[in-house]
């Protein structure tokens, strides 16, 4: 069983694109779906593919920093801020498992680093086109969309 998809929102994926000054309905949705589909909400978050809520695999996270992030300092400096002080410099790639917001952000920067238009947050094949581009190239759209309808349609709070 994985984190309930209205508390990863609320508590984790809002509030760090609202931290980074990303924040958007679009951006959110292609979060929220992306760990839906990579660890079906954190239910398994470590496996040969990658570390925590999206999957990220220790090259990817040693890449973003050295060829995007290492060309913005300012906006470095806001990721490096989410993680833990000490337990970074120890074990970065830890930090993808066990801090959450941090794995948010460096999710949102590998989306980010490929300047890809996003589309409307209601767009299941177009974030799934998304998930796929930059997450899973090997993975399928309907992958995606099942996992949103699995983990976050039929998980969300019914509207009264």
């Amino acid at each position: 069983m994985g984190i309930a998809a209205s508390e990863l929102c609320q508590y984790v994926i809002r509030p760090t694109l609202v931290y980074l000054n990303r924040h958007c309905a679009s951006a959110e949705a292609l979060l929220l779906g992306i760990a839906a589909c990579q660890s079906a909400l954190g239910s398994a978050l470590h496996d040969r593919r990658g570390h925590g809520l999206y999957r990220i695999g220790e090259s990817r996270h040693q890449a973003v920093w050295d060829h995007f992030l290492a060309r913005d300092p300012e906006l470095a400096s806001l990721v490096r801020g989410l993680a833990s002080q000490h337990a970074f410099l120890g074990g970065p790639h830890l930090e993808l498992t066990v801090n959450l917001r941090y794995s948010t952000a460096i999710a949102w920067m590998l989306i980010e680093e490929q300047a890809t238009p996003l589309p409307a947050a209601d767009d299941l094949l177009g974030l799934a086109r998304i998930w796929r581009q930059i997450f899973h190239p090997q993975g399928r759209l309907r992958d995606f969309t099942q996992a949103w309808q699995l983990c976050i349609e039929q998980k969300l709070p019914q509207a009264s």
